[in-house]
């Protein structure tokens, strides 16, 4: 993977960082630009499944986008013995990496990535993976040479839907939240991103509807990203003006 491009002015007042770019767009990668999420789903229903925990996929499905912290919660209760969870998020690891040679680019992936630069945006990743698995990632979306920045589920205490990665993203992008726009397919994309102050425009491409999105704040829903690509200039994407 390529090292991001250097930044100057890592914080919401970093300014331009001398390029001349004022304004970012952060954009989730699991079910965004990576069609993963069903992986991620076969994957920790298998860990609950090893576990002796009997939870419908369709249930799993809800809950991918979250930090694994609040998806345990959310799929084994609160009141739950916490004591197995780093066992369940390991096992999950392992089973989901058996699929790193295979992951996919969702269709117009690294083309939306690239239009979106060349119109003067700066392209960051909030990505709530590992390190190590967003290194894969980035490695098949192959589009390095526009990626300003990323953010890994390993900087922040909080996972989404709490706004913690979407705060840090905007950091990495040097842009106050006023001058960001966010892109994720989940719920809890759109609800981290409110919560930041960040406009988020969802995809249908992480299996949630055109309706919970909007529900959950999103100001603009397309199918994927290649559909979002193909309307790019007749939305807020069209260019960082489109914030003034």
């Amino acid at each position: 993977m390529g090292a991001d491009k250097p930044m100057s002015g890592d914080g919401p007042s970093g300014g331009d960082g001398g390029d001349g770019r004022d304004a970012a767009v952060l954009f989730d990668v699991d079910g965004t630009l990576m069609d993963t999420v069903y992986l991620h789903t076969v994957a920790w229903w298998e860990a609950l499944r090893q576990a002796g925990r009997t939870v419908p996929m369709s249930a799993v499905h809800r809950c991918v986008g979250m930090g694994s912290d609040h998806l345990l919660d959310r799929l084994l209760g609160t009141r739950r013995d916490h004591g197995g969870d780093s066992a369940l998020s390991a096992a999950h690891d392992t089973l989901y990496a058996q699929f790193w040679t295979r992951l996919a680019p969702l269709e117009g992936a690294a083309d939306l990535l690239r239009a979106c630069a060349g119109r003067g945006w700066r392209i960051v990743l909030a990505s709530s993976a590992k390190s190590a698995e967003l290194r894969v990632m980035r490695d098949a979306l192959g589009a390095d040479d526009v990626i300003d920045a990323a953010t890994t589920a390993d900087e922040v205490e909080a996972s989404k839907p709490s706004p913690d990665l979407v705060g840090r993203a905007l950091e990495r992008a040097g842009v106050p939240a006023g001058r960001a726009v966010f892109v994720g397919d989940t719920a809890w994309d759109a609800e981290a991103a409110a919560a930041a102050g960040v406009a988020c425009v969802g995809l249908l491409s992480g299996g949630w509807t055109r309706e919970e999105l909007l529900r959950a704040g999103a100001v603009a829903v397309h199918e994927n990203p290649a559909d979002l690509l193909a309307h790019l200039d007749a939305g807020v994407l069209r260019g960082p003006g489109a914030l003034d």
